[in-house]
This record gives C-alpha cells, structure tokens and sequence, in this order.
C-alpha cells in the first residue's frame, strides 16, 4: 500500500467516524427535546426528531441502551398507581389533554406553513406570469401604434 493510499484511507475514516460521532450527537438532543416535551421516547420518534436511521439507532449500543430504557420507564409511568377517585387523576388527565393539543397544535402549524409556502409559490408564479404578460402587452401596444401613425 502506498503512502498517499494510506493517507487517503485515514482521511476517509476520520471523516466516518466524524459524521457518527454527529449523528450520535443528534440523536442525544433528539432524545433530550422528546423528553423535554413529555412525549414518549420510541426508536421512531428519536429517528424522526434526530433525522437518523432506525439501523443507526440500533447499531449504537448506548443510544439503543439508553432508549430502550427511556421507553421502559415511560411505559411504567403510563401505567395509574393511584386509586381513580383522587386528585391526581384530574391532574394526569388534564396533562395527557394538554399534550394532545400541544402534538395538534404543532401540526397545524406545520400544515399552515406548508400553505403559506404553496401560497409563497403560487404568487411567484403568478407575478412571473403577469410579468410576461405585461411585456407582451407592451410589445403589441407598440406594435398597435406603429400600425395606427401608418394608416
């Protein structure tokens, strides 16, 4: 093996190694801002807020480690240890609604921002066509007088 073989080789690996290490990154904080928001800590939801693959996120023994225990610990807090006549119910049931809204709330925002950027789209479009439009009618409006000052 040469030496700019070799260099190549530890160029690549370093640059693989940094783009895990990366990844690994994301999905801490993917996994902190689920918790942070109270949802549920799932190998789906961590691929989708960190933007890494499931074979990612299984291949990594401490992140799989560490989800696998989040989602045990969320699964044991879903289960009610307290009798249903009492306070706290009204507490659970309130928090569970309030993370409903929050979880349709940012959905509609992400469907209102999807319209605004189709509604953004449309009107550049529609500008560039009045655009064209507007350059034809000039040209035709020129062409119209050069017929009329001829006659």
């Amino acid at each position: 093996m040469t030496d700019i073989h070799a260099k190549r080789i530890a160029v690549l690996t370093a640059a693989a190694k940094a783009k895990s290490q990366a990844k690994a990154e994301a999905a801490e904080q993917g996994i902190r801002a689920l918790v942070k928001r109270g949802e549920p800590i799932t190998f789906q939801a961590v691929q989708r807020e960190a933007g890494v693959s499931h074979a990612f996120l299984y291949g990594h023994p401490d992140l799989r480690g560490r989800i696998e225990h989040l989602r045990a610990r969320s699964r044991q807090n879903t289960a009610p240890t307290v009798p249903p006549d009492s306070e706290s119910t009204l507490v659970i049931a309130l928090t569970a609604q309030i993370n409903q809204l929050k979880q349709r709330h940012r959905h509609d925002v992400k469907t209102l921002r999807d319209a605004l950027e189709r509604a953004h789209g449309e009107n550049l479009d529609l500008r560039r066509e009045l655009t064209r439009r507007g350059a034809d009618a000039s040209r035709q409006t020129t062409h119209v007088a050069s017929i009329a000052t001829t006659t």
